[in-house]
């Protein structure tokens, strides 16, 4: 129960906020931080108590299709980082909230999101899984929409197509795999033959379906577009929630419903690891050819998702926990490059490449903190990200099949282009001269508000890498508890 009652506690909170009708602003933001606050200390409570031996059943269909919820190994993991990072996020959108219009149906959203979010992570069969799935789309396209211009309609229609087709293929391999009795987590029938093509054509739709959210190949092009939304949603999207629902499906998906052995070797493997090992380099490119400071982020984002993917889909045990690690130490990293590339706009309204040139010098707390959040995502010891890259290269290589190693390849090469878009961003900005227009205010860091955000997160981001070898440990341990 109270794992129902967490879940719907940050929709009730959200959904109570435009009706409160709290006319002082400062009122509201303290509303949306405590609201925040409550639910993340009530989750984490859950999380470091929660046993996790029973499941509570909530509504019953069949024995296929039931709504019910338990909070796992891997819930944790996805809701420890939500828990974590979703406070910062509503911290940081109290000062950039500021110069955007109807703060309150953002922060009504945004905590609503945060629901849908808990009840994804506390999935206890398809069904609940692909129920949380879809409310966690339909409560993001508010907030993609927030603006609503011409451009953010674009923008919410291709998100909503996208994830909506992609929710299409979800539910085919739901209902087709429900004709097989799957549908419970780790109970794979043995009366189940998993070596006839519609079983593996299964696999691959659920695959490409709970996979359009991690933005793999083909399915990839509405996260870049998506970024005209407000910055504290596309970090949001492409750092806490919802991206990392989209690995967190998938997960789901191939190990607790499948079972990695009926995939193993198949040819679903082979084309799930080359989708994979392309994403990785193509977004990749196209973060270096982008010069849209959030939108090189996003392709960024695309690129990386692709290596928490590469690692599930190598189906062992090294795999599961090195692409867990990503997630947990990427999520770190891209929030607060993304918070970074939202503060520079707010200051002082750029948002191209060319334009940054000068601006560490001025806003040295902005910048610096890029400066340690990229050299995390470079893969540079000591730091997180350096761990969670090795381990998913050695995991490839362990796995030695020639798509694993492609894997490995595209990730040393991709490794290449993130020093690329990443400094030519940072050298500019603190190696060139600041290019002023007439008029144009001097830069200068933002607020208190952020500035304690990004202290709180670079302190994260550090300890995340001297504390990484225990995190690898607790991965690794509930990999092979999974992987029998």
């Amino acid at each position: 129960m109270l794992l129902l009652i967490c879940g719907l506690l940050p929709v009730v909170l959200g959904g109570l906020l435009p009706f409160l009708r709290i006319k002082s602003r400062n009122a509201r933001m303290v509303y949306a931080m405590l609201s925040s606050c409550a639910v993340s200390g009530f989750l984490l409570c859950l999380i470091f108590t929660e046993t996790g031996e029973k499941a509570l059943e909530l509504i019953r269909f069949s024995d296929v299709f039931r709504f019910s919820l338990r909070l796992d190994g891997a819930g944790k993991v996805y809701l420890a980082v939500a828990a974590v990072l979703w406070p910062l996020s509503v911290l940081y959108a109290v000062e950039y909230m500021r110069h955007e219009e109807r703060e309150g149906n953002f922060f009504a959203w945004f905590l609503i999101t945060y629901g849908a979010a808990i009840l994804l992570g506390c999935a206890d069969n398809l069904f609940t899984l692909y129920i949380g799935y879809e409310f966690l789309t339909l409560c993001t396209v508010p907030l993609v929409w927030h603006k609503r211009d011409e451009e953010s309609n674009r923008a919410a229609l291709k998100y909503m197509l996208y994830l909506i087709g992609g929710a299409a293929l979800g539910f085919v391999a739901m209902a087709g795999l429900s004709g097989f009795g799957l549908g419970a987590f780790h109970a794979l029938s043995a009366a189940v033959n998993p070596d006839t093509a519609w079983f593996r054509a299964l696999c691959l739709a659920g695959f490409l379906g709970f996979g359009v959210k991690a933005a793999v190949l083909p399915l990839c092009h509405w996260l870049p577009t998506a970024s005209v939304a407000p910055t504290p949603v596309t970090a949001l999207l492409h750092a806490v929630a919802v991206v990392n629902a989209g690995v967190f499906a998938v997960l789901r998906f191939l190990y607790d419903v499948i079972s990695p052995a009926s995939l193993r070797g198949t040819w679903v493997q082979t084309v799930m690891l080359s989708l994979c090992a392309a994403t990785v380099l193509f977004a990749a490119v196209m973060a270096v050819r982008e010069q849209h400071v959030k939108r090189r982020l996003a392709w960024s984002t695309v690129s990386n998702l692709s290596y928490m993917l590469l690692g599930l889909c190598m189906l062992s045990e090294q795999g599961m926990a090195a692409g867990l690690s990503h997630l947990v130490f990427h999520s770190l990293t891209k929030i607060i490059l993304f918070f970074c590339a939202g503060a520079v706009l707010v200051q002082t309204g750029r948002t191209q490449v060319r334009e940054m040139q000068g601006l560490g010098r001025k806003m040295p707390v902005v910048f610096l903190s890029f400066l340690l959040a990229g050299v995390s995502l470079l893969g540079v010891p000591p730091l997180p990200g350096f761990v969670s890259k090795y381990a998913l290269v050695t995991a490839a290589i362990a796995q030695g099949s020639v798509p694993a190693l492609g894997g490995a390849v595209a990730i040393l090469l991709a490794a290449v282009l993130t020093v690329i878009y990443v400094f030519t961003i940072v050298y500019p900005a603190f190696f060139m001269k600041l290019q002023s227009a007439p008029g144009e205010t001097e830069p200068r860091d933002p607020g208190v508000c952020m500035k304690i955000v990004f202290a709180v997160l670079a302190i994260l981001q550090i300890g995340a890498g001297i504390f990484a070898g225990p995190v690898m440990r607790y991965l690794e341990s509930l990999a092979g508890g999974v992987i029998r």
